[in-house]
């Protein structure tokens, strides 16, 4: 069974330029991926605690064969092996995997959310999203292209090359 899912990559800590970069080269290298595509990477202001570096994000569509508790076992090991620590919601982070959607498949648990609850209301998740999949649905929230239309992009801005890189140097 290959199962189209939507994964969140975003990084504040240790170079979150390369630290986003790793990670999705990590998630692509992952034997049940089939294949990844991944957005551009932006620069967004924090969410919830503001007291802390912007965040690196991208957003990467996999196809993968596995179900979707599976593949959030071997995103949350990635998160661990960059050194991902859960101090408090929101905190600053090395790496934060999330997965958005699973084959628009619905969970409600303590383990496992689906949809994501608050991805369709997150510009720099929907935005990224837009880029390389604009009529991708979010639940019953609507398509990609749609949120961002709602959202905006106030607080986040599409990295190009020099600027990863100057981002990545002034961390």
């Amino acid at each position: 069974m290959t199962a189209t899912a939507l994964i969140a990559f975003g990084s504040n800590l240790e170079n979150p330029v390369e630290q986003v970069r790793r990670a999705i080269a990590a998630v692509a290298a992952l034997p049940v991926i089939r294949s990844l595509q991944a957005s551009s990477l932006y620069l967004s202001a924090p969410v919830g605690y503001a007291d802390q570096p912007d965040f690196v994000n991208a957003v990467a569509l996999v196809e993968a064969d596995c179900g979707a508790r599976k593949l959030l076992h071997l995103l949350q090991d990635i998160e661990t092996r960059f050194g991902r620590v859960r101090s408090f919601r929101n905190a600053p982070r090395t790496l934060d995997l999330d997965l958005i959607d699973f084959a628009g498949s619905t969970s409600d648990d303590a383990e496992l959310t689906l949809p994501h609850p608050r991805a369709h209301q997150r510009s720099f998740v929907m935005l990224p999203l837009a880029e390389i999949a604009p009529d991708y649905p979010i639940g019953s929230h609507g398509r990609a292209r749609d949120l961002v239309q709602a959202l905006g992009s106030t607080g986040i801005e599409k990295l190009g090359a020099a600027a990863a890189k100057s981002a990545a140097e002034n961390r």
